[in-house]
C-alpha cells in the first residue's frame, strides 16, 4: 500500500479530517468550525493513500519549541487500523527535528501499546487535567467532561 504522509493544515481536506474525528469518542461531536480553528493553531500531519486519495491518518501537535509538546487528535480510519498506518505516522512526527529534545505528552485511554513503542509512559498519580469549559448564551461557564 502506498501512502503519502503529509504536513500542514493548509495540505489537508478540512471535510476529510472532520470524517476522521467522527469516528473518535473524543472529537465525534466538535464543530467544524472548532476543528478548523484547532487545525489553523497547531501543526497538523495526516495519511492518504496513493491510489484511493483519502485521508487515513491525522494527528495534531501543539508545541513551545522549546520544553513541550502535546500530541493529539490522532485518529485512524477504523477500515486502516492494524496495518501499521498509525505507528507510520507517528515515527513521522517523534522523528521531526521540531520536537527533539522536547518532553511529549499525550492522553489516551486505548492505544498505550502504540504509544509505548515511542517512549511515552502512563503516569498514574501525577497526570493532571482541567475541563473543558464551555461558555452558553449566558456566558455562564459549565464544565464538559470530554471522554479521553
Amino acid at each position: 500500500m502506498q501512502y503519502r504522509i503529509i504536513d500542514g493544515a493548509e495540505n489537508l481536506n478540512i471535510n476529510d479530517v472532520v470524517r476522521l474525528l467522527k469516528m473518535t469518542y473524543w472529537a465525534d461531536k466538535r464543530p467544524i468550525e472548532t476543528i478548523e480553528k484547532s487545525m489553523q493553531n497547531s501543526a497538523c500531519y495526516g495519511i492518504y493513500i496513493d491510489a484511493e486519495k483519502t485521508l487515513v491518518a491525522f494527528a495534531r501537535v501543539i508545541s513551545d519549541y522549546a520544553t513541550t509538546y502535546y500530541l493529539c487528535d490522532v485518529i485512524v480510519d477504523t477500515a486502516y487500523q492494524h496495518m501499521g498506518i498509525g505507528t507510520a505516522l507517528i515515527s513521522y512526527i517523534e522523528a521531526l527535528t521540531e520536537y527533539t529534545g522536547l518532553r511529549g505528552v499525550l492522553i489516551t485511554r486505548d492505544a498505550q501499546g502504540l504509544y509505548k513503542k515511542f517512549g511515552y509512559e502512563v503516569l498514574n498519580d501525577r497526570a493532571m487535567v482541567k475541563q473543558l469549559q464551555v461558555r452558553n448564551q449566558n456566558d455562564k461557564i459549565k464544565l464538559r467532561r470530554e471522554n479521553s
